[in-house]
């Protein structure tokens, strides 16, 4: 892996040049860097720590490279199984935008009324969030204090 030299074409370095600097994707700007460097001739240790990834992780993207060129480079393979609650995900959003909820625990109790899976309070959170749901901090409206006539307090003379 180490003998393979990252040499990118004009126009190639033109994409990867304008994409470690604008690219909002975090992932890919990082991966752009990367290429930049090592095209340049940063050793792949060198480009590891200054763009704050491991040396694996520069090895990895230096395969998806070789492989895939640019875009398997830029392909974004998230791993993981999809969730329990996918199947249900337009159902439950349906009913939270139609009934918010005021709690966590509410919707955790909704999930499970709804679903039949029970989800922790974490899990809750992630789950509503992923929905694009937010928490909305409420508070209570200011009143100004009532009046109290000197007469409710009595006379201090009397102590």
């Amino acid at each position: 892996m180490a003998g393979f030299k990252v040499c990118l074409t004009e126009k190639e370095q033109r994409i990867v040049d304008e994409q470690r600097r604008t690219q909002t994707h975090q992932p890919t700007r990082r991966k752009m860097e990367v290429l930049w460097l090592l095209h340049h001739g940063m050793t792949r240790e060198k480009t590891a720590e200054m763009v704050g990834v491991s040396l694996s992780t520069v090895n990895r993207y230096v395969k998806a490279y070789r492989e895939g060129g640019l875009e398997g480079l830029q392909r974004w393979n998230k791993k993981g199984r999809p969730g329990e609650l996918e199947p249900y995900r337009e159902k439950l959003a349906k009913s939270f935008r139609e009934r918010p909820v005021a709690t966590v625990a509410e919707a955790s109790k909704r999930i499970k009324d709804l679903t039949g899976i029970q989800r922790g309070p974490t899990q809750t959170r992630m789950f509503l969030k992923s929905l694009g749901l937010e928490w909305q901090r409420v508070g209570t409206v200011p009143v100004p204090p009532k009046k109290v006539s000197r007469s409710m307090w009595g006379s201090r003379s009397g102590f």
